[in-house]
């Protein structure tokens, strides 16, 4: 299976196909709407306003499971995100990316791009690495998505090409993206 074969819940709760994007870069985002890395947001929206003519689509999918950081419904994160944000990108609604009940999607994702590691140039870099040894030791060994706003890149091909882990410099992430477009 790839990246077209997977569907996901859309906000209103309609089931949508990945295939709606054959042709097009996506970055795939796990988000969280109380977490550090929360000011990402403008600058994904600055990115989507400035590629999304170009065939480039981001899509949202908010996760609780990091800390309790995306509380509230899909209907309150999209109004939190509209308000503070003005995301015009395309919400999902709220899912699992690890353990037993993750979105098949993620699942596929994490086989097909490991963990990255991150940015020690970030500031919240030692924050996140310090956490992550007291609760999971092994954690650069696992794929799993390790906290809010980690990114996967899909070209147009719908092959998973790059994966950002939240440090990474968004810098680095508009310019893969470009590469691809």
């Amino acid at each position: 299976m790839g990246f077209y074969d997977y569907e996901a819940e859309d906000v209103r709760g309609n089931m949508r196909s990945m295939c709606e994007y054959e042709g097009k870069v996506v970055l795939v985002v796990n988000t969280a709407t109380k977490c550090g890395f929360t000011p990402q947001y403008d600058e994904l929206q600055s990115i989507y306003e400035q590629y999304g003519p170009q065939g480039f689509e981001i899509l949202d999918f908010p996760c609780d499971q990091f800390e309790h950081q995306a509380p509230g419904t899909n209907e309150e994160i999209v109004a939190f995100c509209d308000a503070n944000f003005g995301i015009t990108f395309t919400h999902y609604g709220k899912i699992d990316v690890n353990g037993e009940h993750a979105l098949p999607l993620y699942q596929y994702l994490k086989s097909q791009k490991g963990f990255a590691g991150f940015d020690e140039e970030h500031p919240l870099a030692t924050i996140v690495e310090s956490m992550l040894e007291r609760t999971h030791p092994d954690y650069k060994e696992t794929p799993d998505i390790k906290w809010n706003f980690t990114k996967f890149l899909i070209d147009r091909d719908g092959n998973v090409v790059e994966r950002f882990e939240p440090t990474a410099d968004m810098d680095v992430v508009r310019e893969k993206i470009e590469n691809y477009l």
